[in-house]
């Protein structure tokens, strides 16, 4: 993906949740991965939280967030799996707006290159809710790079060309 280097770099809020029955903030390393390349990449790392695989749980905290209108984006990193325990996206369910089916697709595409067939245990996923983004990625440390390098760092820039999600922000809250 082409970056215009004519265009002015537009850093957005970012916040970013782990959604584990088992990590802690001292071993949270994908949670660490995406917080190091958002920051990297010139975004603001507005905050950052862990949850307890709990769609109750999770949809709150998303809710607390995307009705703040200081934060551009939520990255929400595990959950996403096939298990009972697994339900970020049906955390996403309840607060969306409205799907960005394109952006599952491309990361299990991407996925595919580095883990095969085992990609299709992903439902990596992303919405739109009450104009703010929401993209939920697999916990793995593998995933959480896929992700970033392969989609959202250039999604996210607003000199990538021929279009990015940042440039969508001011219209997102249209009816």
């Amino acid at each position: 993906m082409p970056i215009d280097p004519s265009r002015t770099f537009k850093p957005i809020r970012i916040v970013l949740l782990t959604v584990s029955d088992t990590r802690t903030a001292d071993d949270d390393t994908s949670g660490d991965i995406l917080a190091a390349r958002i920051t990297d990449a010139g975004h603001q790392l507005a905050a950052r939280a862990l949850e307890k695989d709990d769609a109750d749980r999770i949809a709150a905290r998303l809710l607390n967030w995307i009705d703040d209108r200081e934060i551009d984006a939520v990255i929400v990193t595990g959950g996403t799996g096939l298990t009972g325990r697994d339900v970020t996206p049906e955390a996403l369910d309840r607060v969306k707006t409205r799907d960005i089916p394109g952006f599952g697709e491309l990361f299990r595409w991407l996925s595919f290159q580095s883990i095969g067939t085992s990609t299709i245990q992903s439902r990596a996923c992303a919405v739109v809710a009450r104009g703010t983004y929401i993209f939920a990625l697999p916990g793995s440390n593998g995933a959480v790079r896929d992700g970033w390098d392969g989609i959202l760092a250039d999604q996210l820039d607003s000199r990538n060309r021929p279009c990015n999600f940042v440039e969508l922000m001011p219209r997102l809250r249209e009816v």
